[in-house]
């Protein structure tokens, strides 16, 4: 019987401590921050790549061979500057051609004039007799067909060495396409041709050179999406990451933001394009970038973490509410809380006053994407605002 007593004892012992122990573990401890005044600056991040202000893709209008091709990659050039020669031998022999026919475009316009004028004289004296009679009207009237006819002729002769001439500057401007020149000052980027390649430019004229203005001077173009389209605008301030330099950010400015949209995989885009000043040539076209556009700057914000607009204490139990009852071991391992229960509103915020929570109505503003902006609400600088709880 002594034993039997210990035993009963030592078991309500037990159960009133592990009682104890799962009461202390339910008591509510609640998390909390503090309300701050803090300066903030809210951005919107995107991504995109660095392209040259001025890309120029240089073709050929003329089918043929190239002679010569005489700049390479990442050559310098000007306007004008030779790039590559297609052979010139049936050009130049075209050109030829239309001088030989100006010349004697020229020469019928010469005959014509002389022809014309001794019609002229013809005719006056033709008239002048007629007009006295010393010579039957007919003479006259034939003499003055004659000359109608070399005014005629003088005119055909005309149109012909205009022609001619047409002709002629026709062949000079195609022998003038045989030189590939650079309409643009800069650097060439690409070169995908070789001398003695055959360019065929009748069906899609190929790409031969690529030449980029200035690459002191260039743009990133970043992809916005469309929930934050409506916060960018002209001349925002932007600051930007590559690969290449981890441990420095570039500065940049929104110079273009254009209406059409982008669409991909469903997700609506607008290109802003932002300026870049390279000077140092650290950037190079192509480059992939990060960018964080500045969209508004708040001095002596009233700020709470963003956790404490998503806070929400877990729902109460409705009297009558049938619950799976948890007993045991079990009920200890799995509490009878419902996380579902603790989304926030980010027209509410839980404070702490003297150990006991209360809600208070809030208006939030801006966002940085770690702390928001409150507007108006009963709280101020100081204020503990709860982010989570444990226990419960």
């Amino acid at each position: 019987r002594l034993f039997a007593g210990l035993g009963a004892a030592l078991l309500l012992g037990a159960g009133w401590y592990g009682l104890h122990l799962r009461d202390a573990g339910d008591a509510v401890r609640y998390v909390t921050a503090e309300v701050l005044r803090a300066d903030m600056v809210v951005t919107v991040t995107a991504t995109g790549t660095i392209e040259p202000t001025n890309l120029v893709e240089i073709s050929s209008e003329l089918s043929g061979t190239l002679s010569s091709v005489r700049v390479d990659f990442n050559d310098p050039v000007e306007v004008g500057t030779v790039l590559a020669t297609l052979d010139t031998t049936k050009l130049e022999a075209q050109v030829k051609i239309a001088e030989a026919s100006l010349d004697a475009a020229i020469a019928r316009v010469a005959v014509a004039e002389a022809g014309l004028e001794n019609a002229r004289q013809k005719y006056e004296a033709a008239r002048d007799l007629d007009s006295q009679g010393f010579t039957p009207h007919q003479t006259f009237l034939t003499q003055r067909a004659a000359f109608r006819s070399a005014q005629a002729e003088l005119q055909s002769a005309q149109a012909d060495r205009a022609l001619a001439e047409a002709n002629l500057d026709l062949a000079q401007a195609e022998l003038g396409k045989a030189c590939i020149c650079s309409p643009i000052k800069g650097v060439v980027l690409d070169r995908a041709v070789d001398p003695g390649q055959i360019v065929a430019a009748s069906l899609a004229a190929p790409v031969l050179f690529t030449v980029a203005e200035d690459l002191s001077q260039m743009d990133l173009q970043v992809a916005i999406d469309e929930a934050d389209i409506g916060r960018v605008g002209l001349g925002n301030r932007a600051s930007f990451t590559v690969d290449a330099y981890d441990d420095r950010r570039f500065p940049a400015e929104i110079s273009e933001l254009r209406f059409s949209p982008e669409t991909i995989d469903g997700v609506v885009t607008y290109k802003a394009v932002l300026s870049i000043d390279n000077s140092d040539m650290a950037l190079r076209p192509g480059m992939t970038a990060t960018a964080d556009i500045t969209v508004a700057e708040i001095v002596d914000a009233l700020t709470v973490p963003n956790a404490a607009l998503r806070y929400a204490p877990p729902r109460e139990a409705v009297p009558g509410e049938e619950e799976e009852e948890r007993s045991g071991l079990l009920g200890m391992l799995i509490p009878d809380r419902n996380d579902a229960d603790l989304e926030g509103d980010d027209k509410t915020l839980w404070i702490l006053e003297e150990g006991q929570a209360r809600e208070i109505a809030v208006r939030a503003g801006a966002s940085d994407g770690r702390v928001t902006q409150i507007l108006e609400g009963e709280i101020g600088p100081g204020t503990r605002v709860i982010t989570d709880q444990t226990g419960g």
